[in-house]
């Protein structure tokens, strides 16, 4: 079987960033797998699921809901490892492309106060998990530590 494109980065030497994990076809449109990696593989904790739950909630509904992007969007979610999301775009982008859409994305999440969307019974399959006080610590610490004057070691896969 063959190794995934994911799979043969080295993840000892990924950094917090924004990266275009891989440009698919689909008939002919193109669609792009950014990797939004929040955390320092194999160096730092990982980010515990109710954080994670809270950014995606966050994170869905404020993409969905962009004016420029939103039509655009076709997946936000959560890695299994918990190090970081996909974002799945229609189009055929580059890292640099979405910077500042991530950048408005993380600011929403670092400054969202009240009821997270989507996280009642009826709505959602595990709205008791939740950590709105540590997503907005999360985006915070991405925004300023990554997102704030990102250059091409956070922007391009190492070699």
């Amino acid at each position: 079987m063959k190794t995934i494109a994911s799979f043969t980065i080295d993840h000892q030497k990924l950094l917090p960033g924004v990266y275009v994990s891989r440009k698919d076809s689909v008939g002919n449109d193109m669609v792009t797998t950014f990797d939004i990696r929040m955390t320092r593989p194999n160096h730092e904790p990982v980010m515990n699921t109710a954080e994670m739950h809270t950014i995606e909630h966050l994170a869905a509904t404020f993409l969905r809901n962009h004016t420029e992007y939103g039509t655009k969007i076709v997946y936000f979610g959560p890695m299994g490892c918990r190090t970081g999301f996909y974002l799945i775009l229609a189009g055929d982008y580059e890292s640099k492309d979405i910077v500042l859409l991530m950048t408005e994305l993380f600011q929403f999440i670092a400054d969202f106060t009240g009821d997270v969307p989507g996280a009642s019974a009826i709505e959602c399959g595990n709205y008791l998990d939740m950590n709105l006080p540590m997503a907005n610590y999360l985006a915070k610490k991405f925004l300023t530590e990554v997102l704030e004057g990102i250059d091409e070691s956070r922007l391009v896969y190492p070699e």
